[in-house]
């Protein structure tokens, strides 16, 4: 055998291969050698795959034995690595980097390989790349990839979409290298990774899942702001009642590791008095997939007022300067500081409000999923995609159980909020959930996404909205006529002058 990279180069050939070897795609690696999956790595910029073998050196070690992982400096050497019919993972940058990685992977391919884009894709964009290289008999699978980094070294969740004989090949793989729910008091114990469906429909379950894991951090985020500038909660206040949220019907991994922050004293400062989250700038960056979400939602006349909220506050807090200055001269009120049973009162308000509003979130993401699923064809798999989301993705919760159950019970629910469990948990905290949104307008306390979502709730329960004004309007202004309660057709007036 002879030597590459510090590491023994194997004369037989690689189980996967991995192109893009930025954070994902090193830590996917690691975490398919660590499964005992031979494997092989190119980079674009080839440091990269010296860094990542000596890393796989240090961290894998004499267990994965020799060759077991191998770093190729060219997409030729890299190809030739792997055993036929070949199974390649992109890990890389949406958008052109990918259009150039599959044109420089291309003529090195043969009938029957397969490529996989474990990137954050447009699903459109993911079918017009499997069509086209499906003219050269290469399948193609489009799999979102969620649990950040930690979630690609230890298990993530998986969304893979394509044609399932490609997903079979693919499936002893991603199999074990998933997140596993599993131990005592889970029901229905597995990987968290399943096949999603054809075409892009499993770039399309993981923009939904983004989707709403931008509403589940916003909610968070309009907690956090209401119980620190109206309850008057101290960080380290903060920090304990969630970590008893995190013992709740709220237990989720956003909420847990907002307890960390809260936690979390700023290094630099030397007196170890300061806490980090107070100096970082409130201006939050975002990615696309949320905006895909609520463009696609608008497409299909889908309502997802919670997570376009998400957004629209995304957008408003990058806007730094302008709120500065806004500040001066827009007028409201000053949140005033409650305290003792008043502050305990809201605590527990709060937490009944962010159920409610959560389930909302979800309700949205799973009715968009639903329509996605029967304009487009896919038969999409509602209670195995909440069952993969319990483990190794970002917005994984104790309430997914509820989610997975409750699709479980009807699989063609129509919206989530009508499951007897959910009306009966709404029901109960129905109140409280107001008194949040109505303290949050009288403190002016911005809940863009908590009200939003109590007023999707509310709308959705009425029997008579006042759109019957807006299409007398309509009518009236533009001849677009309109439909009477009390018979058919269609109609048109002369409004009174």
């Amino acid at each position: 055998m002879s030597t590459q990279n510090g590491s023994e180069k194997v004369v037989g050939k690689q189980a996967v291969g991995i192109v893009g070897l930025a954070v994902m795609g090193e830590n996917l690696a690691l975490n398919i050698a660590d499964k005992g999956f031979s494997i092989a790595v190119y980079n674009r910029s080839t440091d990269k795959v010296d860094s990542f073998m000596a890393r796989a050196a240090s961290e894998l070690g004499a267990a994965t034995g020799a060759g077991h992982v191998f770093g190729a400096h060219s997409p030729e050497e890299f190809v030739a690595a792997l055993e036929r019919p070949r199974r390649i993972i992109m890990m890389v940058k949406a958008g052109a980097p990918v259009d150039d990685t599959i044109a420089k992977l291309r003529p090195l391919l043969e009938p029957g390989d397969l490529l996989v884009d474990g990137g954050n894709e447009h699903f459109t964009v993911t079918e017009r790349r499997a069509a086209s290289i499906a003219a050269d008999g290469i399948h193609y699978l489009g799999m979102g990839v969620s649990g950040g980094e930690d979630g690609a070294r230890n298990g993530p969740s998986m969304m893979p979409g394509g044609p399932r004989e490609a997903y079979e090949r693919l499936r002893p793989v991603v199999q074990k290298i998933a997140a596993q729910v599993e131990g005592a008091g889970v029901t229905d114990p597995g990987p968290c990774v399943t096949y999603i469906g054809p075409g892009g429909s499993g770039h399309y379950v993981k923009m939904v899942h983004n989707g709403i894991e931008y509403g589940d951090m916003q909610l968070i985020a309009e907690a956090y702001d209401l119980l620190h500038n109206v309850g008057g909660l101290s960080n380290e206040e903060l920090a304990d009642v969630f970590t008893r949220w995190n013992e709740s019907e709220l237990q989720s991994f956003l909420i847990e590791i907002s307890a960390r922050i809260f936690r979390t004293r700023d290094p630099e400062d030397a007196s170890g008095l300061s806490f980090l989250v107070d100096k970082v700038l409130d201006s939050s960056g975002m990615k696309g997939t949320g905006k895909w979400t609520v463009q696609d939602a608008i497409d299909l006349s889908v309502p997802v007022p919670t997570i376009a909220s998400s957004v629209d506050a995304r957008v408003i807090s990058s806007d730094k300067e302008g709120r500065v200055r806004n500040s001066q001269i827009l007028r409201g009120p000053q949140p005033r500081t409650l305290d003792g049973a008043a502050k305990a009162q809201l605590i527990d308000d709060v937490r009944q409000a962010l159920y409610c509003a959560k389930a909302c979130s979800y309700a949205q993401g799973m009715h968009l999923l639903g329509v996605a699923s029967r304009t487009r064809g896919w038969n999409l798999p509602f209670g195995e995609i909440a069952k993969i989301w319990r483990g190794g993705c970002i917005i994984r919760a104790q309430f997914l159980g509820r989610i997975q159950a409750a699709f479980d019970r009807d699989s063609t629910l129509p919206n989530l909020l009508l499951d007897p469990g959910f009306v009966d948990e709404i029901s109960v905290r129905n109140a409280a959930w107001r008194r949040v949104v109505a303290l949050g307008a009288s403190a002016g306390v911005p809940l863009l996404a908590t009200s939003g979502a109590l007023s999707y709730y509310d709308m959705i329960r009425r029997e008579r909205l006042p759109a019957n004004l807006i299409q007398s309007q309509r009518d009236l202004f533009g001849a677009h006529t309109y439909e009477r309660t009390d018979k058919a057709g269609s109609f048109h007036s002369e409004w009174a002058k």
